[in-house]
């Protein structure tokens, strides 16, 4: 049986916790940028960058469209850093980074989606930093795209090219999300399992318009960089847990 401290009103709806995400298509790439930029990115969170390479940092670009699910169909967009769990010194030696690398997290910067009710679900509830926009997509075709606009203004273009197939339960099972609003930096388990998983290095394209957090990613070089990979999930499902407050 659900608690009472485990359901959340939400525009007339009881929103029960863990919330269950059916089916999701997900297309992404991975960035290394440096790492001092993106820390000064991040600082308002009060976590740390991992750096899996001295001095570079990793940043994730997402495109996702969510077909069923206790939040309901939707787009979403989402640009995110790898960080280190809070309390973690930074490892020393190439080793000890690499090691590093199995308990990071990743902290949402940014989050804008295309409906009302996921977007005060994921303020409300988990603290992520959702904002309306329109998310065309496509991906159904070759290429998978997507474009994050306001006021018909475009923010940022992703083009992502599928590589190979994958063996069954590839990807990571459980991630730590982190988001920081209204000065308040949570902690959200996720539990994730995908399947038609296809990766390849490089195969993204991004082009930057005019916004704030484009202008972010331009400073950080991603107008020009060579994706690290790319990955393509067809069919996602995923467990969001309640959050806790990492900092305050």
């Amino acid at each position: 049986m659900t608690s009472a401290a485990q359901v959340h009103p939400i525009q007339g709806h009881e929103v029960a916790l863990p919330v269950q995400i059916r089916d999701a298509a997900v297309a992404s790439a991975m960035f290394a940028v440096p790492a001092a930029a993106a820390q000064a990115v991040i600082a308002y969170s009060g976590l740390e960058i991992a750096e899996p390479m001295a001095g570079r940092a990793i940043c994730s670009l997402a495109f996702v469209r969510y077909a069923d699910g206790d939040l309901g169909p939707y787009h979403e967009f989402a640009v995110a850093f790898l960080v280190r769990p809070p309390g973690t010194p930074p490892p020393s030696g190439g080793l000890g980074r690499l090691r590093g690398m199995r308990d990071v997290g990743a902290f949402i910067h940014w989050l804008p989606v295309n409906q009302e009710f996921t977007l005060e679900c994921g303020r409300s509830i988990w603290g992520f930093p959702k904002e309306l926009a329109d998310i065309p997509m496509d991906l159904a075709g070759r290429v998978k795209r997507c474009a994050v606009q306001f006021g018909g203004r475009t923010a940022i273009e992703v083009a992502v090219r599928p590589g190979a197939p994958m063996p069954g339960g590839a990807g990571a099972p459980k991630v730590d999300a982190y988001s920081c609003l209204d000065g308040v930096t949570r902690r959200t388990p996720w539990t994730l399992t995908p399947s038609d998983v296809r990766m390849r290095p490089g195969g993204a394209k991004v082009v930057l318009g005019d916004h704030p957090v484009a202008e972010e990613l331009r400073a950080l070089g991603l107008d020009r960089a060579r994706a690290l990979s790319s990955t393509t999930v067809g069919h996602l499902s995923m467990t969001f847990d309640p959050a806790e407050e990492v900092h305050s």
